[in-house]
């Protein structure tokens, strides 16, 4: 029988179990419901399942309630009482309390080590969206990646790709012959977008040393998988910057990791809480890659999870792929709803038990209707599930537990230094400083070519010896011969001119009346 990860209780009493297999747990799944039904409980019992069968997870924890992962659940709990019964009823016999091994992440740094990647790790496109850039400044910031490759100049934090930029407009007239047209504009619209990126904190996400996937893959020494939260109820603030991080990771694991066909179990669940924030706005481009990360990452091993409201939210070529489904409660208070509702009830393979639109409306808290993937990855028929109890802390731990599990973990110290090394900044600063240097040696080379014999004379003999020997009586000689010099070219520049004619005009005049 096929490894399972215990769900809870199905059918009319509840007694039949329900369980995710391992095997088909690369094949992705949905997890919706309005809030308050339950998502967060069904995706900590799904992280605690996938540790203990030693699958590490990646989640986004946008509440804080998932560090509860990091501690033990307590029989002091105001909910044992209820937690025990349900286990009962659902014949959960092995219910116990424990906790899983949790690393902390945070882009930020504050509640978990740093995350990073780089500019070019990041790539135009992500950034494009991450952005927000037009359609003209999309190609610019293309022609910028082009161009760093084609000069060897790494793109690794935000300054690197604003240097270049700034490169990019003073020089756009000779680029324009080879990319096109490039716009002051548009180049000016890029920058101020990095500016409010920075704003928003996105300066700690760009930089070194950036993330090794692997360290999210990691297994503990007793078998059980590593549960990596990242902190991300600051970064929800920046909405964009959140789903373009998280889409990068995926993306990052598709281009890395190596096909293995269909394991017995995954290689990596990943959890995409806040899912309708990946598509709000997309531009399609952006929709495909991720129908086309979706579709094929499964064969590296890796299982997507889409967590959010509504099944709506999810594009239908996207939400076609997610198998494994667990839908809590929807409310139906509008006609958009009860439309809704009826389209996410259509998805379901039909129970003759019960009307399936019905149920999805009807369920309580810690319920769900779900559906999993049965024998050669077949659709299971729908049934309303009692889900279990988890045996982690229900809620969030505190400031202090948060600070002794990142402490102890062995990722400590790897990512808290940022290093600074030699890129597309450095290069340019440095070609900068060249030409500088050159303009200012061709201009002593004129200033020389305009000094006189005295001057040239006593420039070469120190040149020659090295000493100051004799620049006194040439500092006095060079005196008088520019001041001579200077009064010289101002009388016959005044003569030259109009009050000059009259003045010579008078003198002359004078002269010859007397005569």
């Amino acid at each position: 029988m096929d490894e399972k990860i215990f769900l809870g209780g199905g059918g009319p009493d509840y007694g039949v179990q329900q369980g995710l297999a391992l095997k088909y747990a690369n094949r992705h799944g949905l997890i919706a419901g309005a809030t308050g039904t339950g998502k967060t409980v069904t995706l900590q019992i799904l992280a605690e399942g996938f540790s203990k069968a030693g699958v590490p997870v990646f989640m986004a924890d946008v509440k804080g309630d998932l560090s509860g992962l990091a501690k033990a659940g307590s029989p002091e709990h105001k909910l044992h009482n209820a937690f025990t019964e349900r286990a009962q009823k659902i014949g959960f016999d092995d219910f116990s309390y424990g906790a899983c091994p949790v690393t902390f992440w945070d882009l930020f740094g504050d509640q978990g080590h740093p995350v990073r990647t780089t500019v070019t790790e990041m790539g135009p496109l992500l950034l494009s969206r991450l952005l927000e850039l037009s359609e003209a400044q999309e190609g610019i910031l293309n022609i910028a990646f082009r161009l760093a490759d084609e000069e060897g100049m790494g793109l690794l934090d935000l300054k690197d790709l604003q240097a270049l930029l700034v490169w990019i407009g003073e020089n756009r007239a000779d680029l324009a012959l080879r990319y096109g047209n490039i716009s002051p504009a548009s180049v000016g619209a890029i920058q101020r977008r990095l500016l409010v990126l920075e704003n928003q904190g996105g300066t700690r996400l760009f930089g070194e040393p950036a993330l090794e996937l692997s360290d999210l893959m990691r297994t503990e020494a007793d078998g059980r998988g590593v549960v990596n939260i990242l902190a991300s109820d600051k970064l929800m603030a920046a909405p964009r910057l959140y789903a373009t991080f998280l889409l990068w990771l995926l993306s990052e694991l598709f281009e890395e990791l190596t096909e293995v066909g269909d394991p017995d179990k995954p290689k990596l669940v990943f959890f995409f809480d806040e899912a309708h924030l990946l598509f709000e706005d997309a531009p399609k481009v952006l929709v495909d890659k991720v129908e086309q990360v979706a579709r094929l990452i499964r064969s590296k091993g890796v299982g997507v999870y889409f967590i959010t409201q509504n099944p709506a939210d999810v594009p239908e070529d996207i939400l076609g792929q997610l198998g494994n489904r667990v839908q809590h409660a929807l409310r139906a208070f509008t006609a958009r709803d009860r439309k809704n509702l009826r389209m996410a009830a259509e998805t379901y393979r039909e129970n003759p038990a019960f009307d399936t639109e019905e149920a999805i409306r009807e369920v309580g808290v810690g319920e769900a209707v779900t559906s999993m993937l049965q024998k050669k990855g077949v659709p299971g028929i729908v049934e309303r599930t009692l889900i279990r109890p988890p045996g982690s802390q229900l809620g969030p731990i505190t400031a202090q537990e948060r600070k002794a599990v990142i402490a102890a973990s062995s990722m400590a110290g790897k990512y808290d230094t940022v290093v600074d090394r030699r890129s597309a900044y450095e290069v340019l600063a440095q070609r900068a400083e060249q030409a500088a240097q050159a303009a200012e040696k061709a201009e002593a080379d004129e200033v020389v070519e305009a000094q006189s014999p005295a001057d040239r004379e006593y420039a070469s003999a120190r040149r020659f010896t090295g000493s100051r020997v004799g620049r006194s009586t040439a500092r006095r000689s060079h005196k008088r011969d520019t001041f001579a010099t200077a009064m010289t070219a101002a009388v016959i520049k005044e003569l030259k001119g109009t009050t000059g004619r009259r003045i010579v005009r008078g003198i002359l005049g004078g002269l010859f009346r007397n005569r």
